[in-house]
C-alpha cells in the first residue's frame, strides 16, 4: 500500500507540516510519494531527500535561511534567484529530483497558460523557486522559456499528482482562515487577500483526501511569522496526534 502526502504552501505557516511530518514518523505513517506548493514543497523536498523532521526546523529556524528565501518587502520586492539558490545547493548539492529518496512532485502556476504544472523530473532548485514566487513580492521564474509563479495561486492542495499513484491520500493544508479580520496595512491586506484566494481552490480537493488536515490555530499567524517557527512546528504536531486514531482507521480500511 502506498500512502501519498500533499503539502499546502503558505509562508511560515507551512512550518506546521514539518510537525505533521514528525507525528507521523511517531505514528509509524511514513509517507511513499509527497507532493507539494510553495512552502510545502520546500519542506516535502527536504523530507524527501532524507533530512529528518527536527533536522528540517533546524534549517528553518536560522534567520539567513529565512532572509534569502522569503525575503521582507523591499524597495524593489524581489526574490533575489542567485542568492537563494545558493544556498539549496548547500542542502541539494546534486539540484536533481532523481537524488530525492522519495518521489516528489511540485507544482507551480504557468504564467504563460495560466494552470498548474506539475514538476517531477529534471532540475529541482528551480522548480522550488519557481512555486514559492508568490506574485507581486517576488519576480516570476523562468524555466524553459516560460514564467512561472507560485503554485497555491491555482492549487495550494495538490492533490491530484498523488491520485491513481497512491492509496491512500493525506491533505496537510496549514491556511485556516481567522474570522474576525481587521484591514491594516497594504502588506496586511494582500496577504489577506491572497489567503482568501487560495483557500478557495482547494475546496475540490479536500475530498479527494482520505483524510485532510487543517489546524484552526494557523489563523492566528501570518506569512512571513518565521521568529515563531517553534510554536507553529508544535501546533502541526500536536494536532495530527490528536488525529492518529483516525488516521491508523482510514489506512487499515485500505487494501
Amino acid at each position: 500500500m502506498k500512502i501519498g502526502l500533499a503539502l499546502s504552501g503558505g509562508g511560515a505557516r507551512g512550518i506546521a507540516h514539518i510537525g505533521v511530518l514528525q507525528a507521523l514518523e511517531e505514528l509509524g505513517i511514513k509517507p511513499d510519494v509527497l507532493s507539494g506548493t510553495s512552502s510545502g514543497s520546500i519542506v516535502a523536498a527536504f523530507y524527501c531527500y532524507g533530512y529528518k523532521p527536527k533536522e528540517i526546523l533546524a534549517i528553518f529556524r536560522t534567520a539567513r535561511f529565512f532572509k534569502l528565501v522569503w525575503p521582507a518587502l523591499s524597495v524593489s520586492g524581489l526574490l533575489n534567484m542567485k542568492k537563494t539558490g545558493k544556498l539549496f545547493l548547500k542542502y541539494f548539492p546534486e539540484n536533481d529530483f532523481e537524488a530525492l529518496r522519495i518521489p516528489l512532485y511540485v507544482t507551480a502556476t504557468s504564467l504563460r497558460i495560466g494552470k498548474a504544472v506539475v514538476f517531477h523530473h529534471g532540475t529541482l532548485i528551480e522548480v522550488l523557486l519557481a512555486s514559492s514566487a508568490i506574485p507581486v513580492l517576488f519576480h516570476p521564474v523562468r524555466i524553459e522559456e516560460t514564467d512561472y509563479v507560485d503554485g497555491g495561486i491555482v492549487d495550494n492542495l495538490p492533490v491530484d499528482p498523488l491520485i491513481g499513484t497512491c492509496d491512500y491520500v493525506i491533505g496537510s493544508h496549514s491556511n485556516a482562515v481567522h474570522d474576525n479580520y481587521k484591514t491594516g496595512n497594504f502588506r496586511s491586506v494582500m496577504e489577506r487577500s491572497l489567503l482568501l484566494a487560495i483557500n478557495g481552490n482547494i475546496m475540490p480537493q479536500i475530498n479527494k483526501c482520505h483524510v485532510f488536515m487543517e489546524p484552526p490555530e494557523m489563523k492566528n499567524f501570518r506569512v512571513f511569522d518565521f521568529s515563531k517557527a517553534d510554536e507553529i512546528f508544535d501546533i502541526g504536531y500536536a494536532y495530527t496526534m490528536q488525529r492518529k486514531n483516525e488516521l491508523h482507521l482510514a489506512i487499515n480500511k485500505r487494501p
